[in-house]
């Protein structure tokens, strides 16, 4: 393994203490093909406090070496991380979990995705119709990990009927979860507007942290949701894409977080076609729409730092 993939037992103390602060904890949010080692190296360097992992399926991690070197890749720099997984079993989840924690400060349980795939399968935001199952996972993993300062949180969706998802919370609450994310939309609403009163009963409702999720684009979003729910972080998914130096303050990229990604990327051996997304996520913003086109096109590495330098300058 190279040094960038080095799994080596880090210490980073209680994340918990992160909530004891007097302003909203800063996360950045799983997204499959994105949240990986690279971005999360580069988000860390403008002020995200915590990063998760792309969605792994415990039950592949488990059954495959192979799944488990390709899904998961850290290193020593790489902390506070949680490790977000798909599961429906406890016993899997807890072996997953067993199997990541010396490398992470927490593992998490996505009763959020609303992918039909997922649904089908028994994954994702079908789970937060089954609150009894859900909380039996959390208390596998709780049971299972000796480390009583290694995290175990969900990420839910909210039902219809608000009653449930409190429900839901209250019942993972008593089973030993250390905080919960809540996506404030239900698993059939895709653009609509978030439910931030939602996400501020279920605060109000319970005692551990709660951090929101939905539609934060910049630090005037973070501030807003913070005073309007009182929840104790904010989890950004896309306006880390598009700004990943956005919990710095800065209202678009940076041409220093440019340059930033291009010499992580290069570091990390990011394959092309991520490493020229990312960029593309980046640049929406600051760039022309003859200038995208341009860029959207590059097909190389090569390409598009030449790109970048004759279109930008250096930082």
């Amino acid at each position: 393994m190279t040094e960038v993939h080095s799994k080596v037992p880090v210490d980073s103390g209680n994340i918990l203490d992160l909530f004891n602060r007097a302003k909203p904890v800063r996360v950045c949010a799983p997204m499959v093909r994105y949240s990986k080692l690279a971005f999360r190296c580069l988000v860390r360097k403008y002020d995200c406090d915590v990063c998760f992992t792309p969605m792994i399926i415990a039950a592949d991690f488990m059954r495959s070496a192979k799944a488990r070197d390709s899904e998961f890749t850290t290193n020593k720099t790489d902390r506070p991380l949680i490790v977000q997984f798909a599961a429906k079993d406890a016993q899997t989840l807890a072996d997953a979990a067993s199997v990541v924690s010396p490398f992470s400060d927490g593992v998490d349980l996505n009763c959020g995705c609303p992918q039909r795939w997922a649904m089908s399968e028994g994954y994702g935001a079908c789970l937060i119709n089954k609150p009894e199952l859900v909380k039996d996972m959390v208390r596998h993993v709780r049971n299972q990990i000796d480390n009583p300062n290694y995290t175990v949180s969900v990420k839910i969706r909210i039902h219809k009927d608000m009653r449930k998802t409190v429900d839901l919370c209250q019942k993972v609450e008593a089973a030993g979860v250390s905080w919960v994310t809540v996506h404030g939309r239900t698993a059939d609403e895709r653009h609509q507007p978030v439910h931030y009163d939602a996400i501020k009963t279920i605060k109000d409702s319970l005692s551990i942290p709660v951090i929101a999720n939905g539609d934060i684009k910049s630090m005037q979003d973070v501030e807003a949701i913070y005073e309007l729910t009182g929840v104790d972080g904010v989890m950004a998914a896309r306006g880390l894409l598009a700004n990943p130096a956005m919990f710095a303050g800065y209202e678009e990229t940076p041409l220093q977080c440019v340059w930033d990604w291009v010499d992580i990327a290069v570091e990390h051996g990011t394959p092309f076609t991520c490493f020229h997304h990312h960029l593309i996520y980046m640049l929406e913003r600051i760039s022309s729409q003859p200038e995208r086109r341009v860029f959207n096109s590059l097909s190389s590495t090569s390409a598009v730092i030449d790109y970048l330098h004759s279109t930008y300058g250096s930082a």
